[in-house]
């Protein structure tokens, strides 16, 4: 088998892991159609919202342990490029989930764990920037969206001092352009008050 093959593997494996959503099968234990509550979006924040923080926070762990894994596995049983390939399938598979007719989550903590996978590194600017932007807005998307401009910062400065090859930075930086599409509605709004 070419190494090609394992980086369709990891994409695919990736996917579907990604596409499982537990925030909505722990919302229908307790009778609750998250897309009809809360912000509707089907995420950890928008289940802590309506379930308690809880179960927000236990949701957001799976989140990130279904970014953290196939990245992980494939990155250091294949290679980078295939953790990397692996990690950004995972966090499609969440926001353009299958199981729930393309429409999943904005990808945060599946983003975290997919750098935590591959450049953990990266999650600790990614990390203080979301602690400051909540800080300062008390919004989980804003944070999050700062959090992807510095992700983006992060990918590009890293690869111009030699500290990331190019696949590691066109990683990033299309983390964050996903991250920050998800968030354009926060970004918007926050832009017009």
């Amino acid at each position: 088998m070419t190494p090609w093959f394992w980086v369709l593997v990891a994409g695919v494996t990736g996917y579907l892991l990604g596409s499982i959503s537990p925030s909505v099968y722990v919302a229908r234990v307790f009778g609750v159609d998250l897309f009809a509550s809360g912000s509707g979006n089907p995420g950890a924040t928008n289940v802590g919202r309506t379930l308690g923080a809880r179960w927000g926070v236990m949701v957001a762990v799976i989140d990130i342990a279904k970014g953290f894994l196939p990245a992980a596995v494939f990155g250091i049983y294949v290679g980078a490029i295939a953790g990397e390939v692996a990690g950004l399938a995972a966090v499609l598979g969440h926001i353009t989930s299958p199981f729930l007719k393309g429409r999943g989550g904005k990808g945060v903590a599946t983003t975290l764990g997919a750098i935590l996978g591959v450049q953990p590194w990266l999650a600790i600017p990614v990390l203080i920037t979301f602690g400051v932007g909540l800080a300062i807005w008390h919004r989980v998307g804003l944070g999050a969206a700062l959090a992807a401009f510095a992700l983006a910062i992060c990918g590009v400065v890293g690869w111009a001092l030699g500290r990331l090859d190019p696949s590691d930075a066109v990683f990033a930086l299309v983390m964050a352009g996903l991250v920050l599409g998800r968030h354009a509605g926060n970004i918007r709004r926050a832009t017009l008050h």
